[in-house]
């Protein structure tokens, strides 16, 4: 198994699992990350983007391992995603002061899965 499949394969176990999780069970990030619906249109907003598009990522590292041509264009697509994700919580937590629990480790989190996106498009061949 490359260094690419076992990347897209831990994106899958990593981003579908909670996508979906996220999507039915959305109180749960009130008590994970203090991020709660306060109206329908709320929590119909964190169904979409904590579930749906994080679903979404890991459906579409599935693609990659599915479709191995476009594994490279994935991981671009995923270093992108995880670079915007970190660059603006760090802003938020700079501007903020947001330093709790959650947003320490998802900080952490996001800027290794970006740095690692990157070095593996940087490394794969073209």
């Amino acid at each position: 198994m490359t260094t690419t499949s076992v990347y897209l394969v831990l994106s899958v176990l990593i981003w579908l699992p909670y996508g979906i999780y996220c999507a039915f069970e959305p109180g749960y990030l009130d008590g994970a990350a203090g991020v709660v619906g306060a109206t329908p249109t709320g929590t119909t907003e964190i169904r979409a983007m904590y579930g749906g598009l994080q679903a979404s990522i890991g459906v579409f590292a599935a693609f990659a391992l599915w479709r191995p041509a476009h594994a490279r264009a994935v991981v671009l697509a995923i270093a992108f995603l995880m670079s915007g994700l970190f660059s603006v919580r760090l802003i938020g937590f700079l501007v903020d002061g947001s330093g709790s629990e959650y947003t320490h480790g998802v900080l952490v989190f996001e800027c290794l899965y970006a740095v690692a996106s990157i070095v593996l498009f940087r490394r794969t061949a073209t």
